[in-house]
C-alpha cells in the first residue's frame, strides 16, 4: 500500500501538464537538450568506440597475416557475438529501464542492488555460452562451414572464453555509471584499455607466435583490465556513495524483476545482429567463400566501429529518457526524444558522405589483398545505405530501453529482419545469383522496416502514461 501511496503522490504532477501548450517543443528547449544529450553521446561514443575497436583492431592484424587467419577470425568474432557477447549486452541493458528510472525517481541505493543482480545473472549465463563455445569447431563443421576455417575459428573461440565473464562483469558497471552520468570514469578506463590492447595484441599476434589466438587473449586481457578499473572505482570512490549498496540477500530478490526486462531486452538486441552474423555464415556457403566472407566481415566491421556514433546517442537518451520519466517529467523526455532523432539523422548524412567519399581506400586497413578491396569498393554504396539505417535504428532503440519497450523491440525485429528481410537476402543471393550483394539488400530490406516500424511506434506515444507506468513500476 505504501509503494502505491508513493507512486500516486507523482500522477498530479503529469495531470498539470496535461495541455495543448506543454505539447509546443520550442528551439531553445532544443538547444538546451542537445547540450545534455552532446555531454552524455561524446564521451558515450569514445567509450563504445574503444570498446568495439578492439574486435576490429584484432582481426585488422589478423588479417595482415593470411585471407585464411582473416576469414576464420571473422567468422569466430562473428559467432562470438551471435553466441555471447551481443546476448550479454543485451541482457545488462535491462538496467537502462530500472536503473535508469531509479536514478530519476532519487532511488539511489537501488542501482547498487541492481548492478550486483546484473552481474550474479550474467555470469551464471556465461557458464552455459562457454560449454557452447567449447565445441565451436565440430558446430561450423555441422552446418557446412570449410574445415580449414572452422578449426582456425574455433580455437580463436576457445581462446575467447575469459573474455566472456570479464564481460558480463564490463557490461553492468557501464550502464552502473552510465545512468548516473558519470561518464568520465568510463571514458579514462576505456581510453587506458584501448592503449594497453593495441602493443599487447601485436606483441601476442605476431611476436609470441600464438597467430590469431594471440588476438583472442589480448581481447580477454583488455576486458578483463576494463571491468577490475571500474570495479575498483565504483568500490572505493566518494562519487559513487550514494548509489553503492552492499552485497546482500537482495541481490536474489531482485532477479525476477532484471530477468523480466533483461530477456526481451537480450532478444531485441541480438535479433538484430543475428541477423547480420547469419549473412556472415550464408556467406560462407557462396562459392569462393574465403573472399565473400572476408569482404562481408570488412562491411560488417565497419558498421560495428561506425556504430559507436549512434549508439553513443543511443546510450545518452536512454539515461535521459528513464531519468526524466522516473522523475515525472513527460515533456522533457519527449524533448529529449525528438531532439536526439534530429542529432541522429544529421549524422546518418555526414558519416555515409564521408564513408562514401574514402570508398577505394578503407579496405586497406583490412587486407592487402587486391581482390577483397576492389569487392569493398563495390559493396560501399550500400554500406552507406546500412549506416544510415543503423544510426535510425540504434537511437530509437535507445528510446525503447529507457521507456521499458524491450518487448516490443523484439517483436519489431523479428519481423522485420526474420521474416522479411532474410528471406530476401537468401532469394537475391541464392536464387538470383546476387552474391554477397544480395545478402546485404536483404539486410537493408529488414532494417528499413525495422526504422518504419519503431519510428510509427516513438510518435505515437503518450508520454504522459509512460510516466505513470515507470512510477508504478518503481514503487511497486
Amino acid at each position: 500500500m505504501e509503494g502505491s501511496n508513493n507512486a500516486e503522490q507523482y500522477l498530479p504532477l503529469v495531470g498539470r501538464e496535461e495541455n495543448q501548450e506543454w505539447r509546443k517543443i520550442r528551439w531553445g528547449e532544443m538547444g538546451e537538450e542537445m547540450k545534455k544529450l552532446g555531454y552524455l553521446a561524446g564521451p558515450m561514443m569514445a567509450i563504445t568506440l574503444s570498446q568495439l575497436s578492439m574486435q576490429v583492431i584484432s582481426l585488422t592484424m589478423v588479417g595482415h597475416l593470411s585471407e585464411l587467419s582473416l576469414s576464420s577470425t571473422a567468422i569466430a568474432v562473428s559467432i562470438s557475438n551471435v553466441t555471447g557477447f551481443t546476448f550479454l549486452l543485451g541482457m545488462a541493458s535491462a538496467l537502462e529501464t530500472l536503473s535508469g528510472q531509479a536514478y530519476g525517481a532519487k532511488q539511489y541505493k537501488m542501482l547498487g542492488t541492481q548492478l550486483y543482480t546484473a552481474v550474479f545473472c550474467l555470469l551464471i549465463v556465461c557458464i552455459p555460452l562457454s560449454i557452447i563455445w567449447l565445441y565451436m569447431e565440430n558446430i561450423l563443421i555441422l552446418i557446412g562451414q570449410d574445415p580449414q576455417i572452422s578449426h582456425e575459428a574455433g580455437k580463436f573461440i576457445t581462446w575467447l572464453i575469459p573474455a566472456l565473464f570479464a564481460y558480463a562483469i564490463l557490461q553492468p558497471l557501464v550502464r552502473y555509471f552510465q545512468m548516473q552520468t558519470m561518464i568520465v570514469p568510463m571514458f579514462l578506463s576505456s581510453f587506458f584499455t584501448i592503449c594497453f590492447h593495441i602493443p599487447v595484441c601485436w606483441i601476442l599476434v605476431f611476436k609470441t607466435g600464438l597467430y590469431n589466438a594471440g588476438a583472442a587473449v589480448s581481447m580477454g586481457l583488455s576486458f578483463w583490465l576494463n571491468a577490475i578499473i571500474l570495479g575498483l572505482y565504483m568500490r572505493y570512490s566518494p562519487s559513487c556513495e550514494k548509489t553503492r549498496s552492499p552485497i546482500s540477500i537482495e541481490i536474489f530478490g531482485g532477479i525476477k524483476e532484471f530477468i523480466r526486462f533483461a530477456v526481451p531486452s537480450a532478444i531485441m538486441v541480438c535479433l538484430e545482429w543475428w541477423s547480420f552474423e547469419l549473412v556472415i555464415l550464408l556467406s560462407g556457403l557462396l562459392p569462393n567463400p574465403q573472399l565473400e566472407t572476408s569482404v562481408l566481415s570488412v562491411c560488417l566491421s565497419t558498421m560495428s566501429t561506425l556504430y559507436a556514433i549512434p549508439f553513443g546517442l543511443s546510450g545518452a537518451v536512454s539515461t535521459r529518457v528513464s531519468n526524466e520519466l522516473g522523475s515525472g517529467n513527460p515533456r522533457r523526455a519527449k524533448v529529449s526524444v525528438v531532439t536526439v532523432i534530429l542529432m541522429s539523422v544529421t549524422e546518418m548524412i555526414l558519416i555515409s558522405i564521408i564513408l562514401f567519399s574514402t570508398r577505394n581506400v578503407f579496405g586497406y586497413i583490412y587486407s592487402n589483398e587486391i581482390e577483397v578491396v576492389m569487392y569493398v569498393t563495390i559493396m560501399t554504396p550500400l554500406l552507406c545505405i546500412s549506416v544510415m539505417l543503423d544510426c535510425l535504428n540504434g537511437t530509437i532503440s535507445g528510446i525503447a530501453r529507457g521507456c521499458g519497450w524491450q518487448h516490443i523491440g523484439a517483436y519489431v525485429n523479428l519481423i522485420s529482419f526474420y521474416l522479411f528481410g532474410i528471406p530476401i537476402a537468401i532469394a537475391l543471393s541464392f536464387w538470383l545469383n546476387f552474391g554477397g550483394k544480395g545478402l546485404w539488400i536483404g539486410i537493408i530490406s529488414g532494417a528499413t522496416l525495422q526504422a518504419c516500424l519503431m519510428s510509427t511506434i516513438t510518435i505515437r506515444t503518450n508520454w504522459e502514461k509512460e510516466v505513470i507506468k515507470a512510477r508504478e513500476r518503481l514503487f511497486d
